[in-house]
């Protein structure tokens, strides 16, 4: 008689291939350990292969098999190399989880917040062309190798950023806006071919990317809007994205699962309380 699966093993995804993007740190580096922790082998992409070390040794740890496909996204014809060397080394592909992203960025690195009427149209361009482009791009290119699995799923990792009103950050609120549409219009359009295609909208959560604003004012005033009242970390987004990849959300599938704390309840759920004033305040 054979034995139904128990609750804790629909979490499991023993023997799955998986391609993670943006895995050498942060937020994408947590999620490429939780799905060798649940039994996945993985192909890890980042801009550089020295970047992807720490990740891969992880994985191998864990006692499965790792493989990193650095590119730059953005460059023509790169997402595609990226999906077709993961597949190529994995035997194919059951999981995509997209998590590379970006905030426009100035020479030297450093986060440009400014309202949109402050803007260049070369920091639309840099978010529009890794957030969106990039991500069409991968998608496309995933898609014969996701309709041959028996388990296929497609994560875009979002924002809660893409749902409510973002201003200093309408480049990325609107590119993070855009992988939500297009995770819903794909998994309509992907449903009978067996693809579950969702989005994952992390609010503020610690990473590299937000250490800009993780301490002093500026985070004081963000997490008051926070009804948690506390950052996310990396981990936390790692289980929620386990959870869309594997057979415990096997009939969900068109969704943006929002992991932020609250802050997208109306006025961030805390209607009445004392916030401190914003420090973008003229």
């Amino acid at each position: 008689m054979t034995t139904a699966p128990s609750a804790l093993d629909r979490f499991r995804i023993d023997g799955a291939r998986a391609l993670v993007t943006g895995a050498s740190r942060g937020i994408g580096r947590a999620v490429a350990l939780a799905l060798a922790d649940a039994g996945c082998d993985l192909a890890l992409s980042a801009r550089t292969a020295a970047a992807l070390d720490a990740t891969l040794r992880g994985v191998e740890e864990r006692g499965r098999k790792a493989v990193a496909v650095p590119a730059d996204l953005t460059h023509p014809g790169a997402p595609a190399t990226v999906v077709d060397q993961a597949a190529g080394f994995l035997g194919g592909l059951d999981i995509v989880i997209h998590n590379a992203g970006a905030l426009p960025t100035a020479p030297d690195g450093s986060p440009v917040m400014v309202p949109l009427q402050g803007s260049e149209q070369s920091h639309w361009d840099q978010v529009i062309a890794l957030n969106v482009n990039a991500t069409a791009a991968l998608c496309r290119a995933a898609h014969p190798y996701l309709a041959a699995s028996q388990r296929a799923s497609l994560t875009l990792m979002s924002s809660v950023a893409g749902l409510v009103g973002t201003p200093m950050m309408e480049a990325y609120a609107a590119s993070k806006a855009a992988q939500v549409s297009l995770a819903r219009s794909l998994a309509n359009g992907w449903a009978r071919q067996g693809i579950r295609v969702n989005a994952l909208c992390p609010g503020w959560t610690r990473t590299d990317m937000t250490e800009f604003a993780a301490t002093g004012p500026l985070s004081d005033w963000l997490m008051a809007h926070v009804p948690l009242g506390r950052w996310a970390e990396p981990d936390e987004v790692a289980l929620a994205a386990l959870f869309l990849a594997g057979p415990a959300a096997a009939f969900l599938t068109g969704h943006a699962l929002v992991l932020d704390g609250g802050l997208s309840v109306p006025d961030g759920g805390l209607a009445g309380i004392p916030k401190p004033p914003s420090p973008f305040a003229a």
